[in-house]
């Protein structure tokens, strides 16, 4: 693992706590009625994200079968655990020690909805690969600039929670970097790297109802499915027909 790859792990931290701190600063001087149509814009945006994400021309070669498989079966998993409830009380216990409030938005949501933005996607796991095997930091860098972007606007209609995100971004991205040796050899195929993508992408399109207003979806429920991939990938390889 390159010593250079963990660095822009801290980096991107970075930028989300840096992002989150001016959006939280700006928060307090936007009336709610503009905080709200924020809000919408974002969903709008993140629905967009999610839509073409799913749609890349990268992800060809994935397997729409899997896709099905992990999303039904991650689903029943983080039901069964109530992934979202756990970080529910996670999210109200940061609020009552904090004594932060977020104008209707929890703190639980406003964390799980940009964990969830920052941490899914082909981008955050090609880049967490090619820093810790490589030490090529470019993709993460890149990526950087734009949650540094995202999380000013998020925290600015979100609150705290978004700047909350910022431990999470840190502990996915930083646990990809440190196993990549182990995880090269389970995501060498681009396609698992593909259906992951779709799965996470479906997720968040799913964020952009919740955040627009038109569904209370429990994404965080949906989770085990991105664990799933290269498993569900690897069965179906045997499987002429389905394959």
């Amino acid at each position: 693992m390159h010593i250079q790859g963990f660095s822009s792990v801290l980096v991107n931290t970075l930028t989300v706590l840096i992002g989150s701190s001016i959006g939280l600063l700006l928060k307090k001087g936007i009336p709610e009625r503009i905080s709200k149509a924020v809000m919408i814009a974002l969903g709008l945006v993140t629905m967009y994200i999610g839509i073409s994400g799913a749609l890349s021309d990268g992800n060809k070669g994935a397997n729409a079968i899997v896709v099905v498989i992990v999303m039904v079966v991650g689903t029943i998993i983080g039901e069964i655990i109530d992934i979202d409830k756990w970080i529910g009380k996670a999210g109200e216990f940061v609020e009552k020690k904090s004594k932060k409030k977020s104008n209707g938005t929890s703190i639980a949501e406003g964390f799980v909805t940009s964990s969830l933005v920052f941490c899914i996607g082909a981008m955050t796991i090609v880049g967490s690969l090619e820093a810790g095997l490589k030490g090529d930091c470019t993709t993460i860098y890149t990526k950087s600039i734009m949650d540094l972007i995202s999380s000013c606007m998020m925290a600015s209609a979100m609150g705290f929670g978004v700047l909350c995100s910022s431990l999470f971004v840190f502990i996915f991205q930083g646990s990809l970097v440190l196993l990549s040796g182990l995880l090269e050899n389970v995501l060498r195929d681009p396609n698992v790297i593909a259906e992951i993508s779709i799965a996470g992408n479906i997720m968040i399109l799913g964020l952009g109802f919740n955040l627009i207003g038109l569904s209370k979806f429990k994404i965080a429920n949906m989770l085990p499915a991105l664990l799933l991939v290269p498993l569900v990938h690897w069965g179906i390889s045997y499987i002429p027909f389905l394959s």
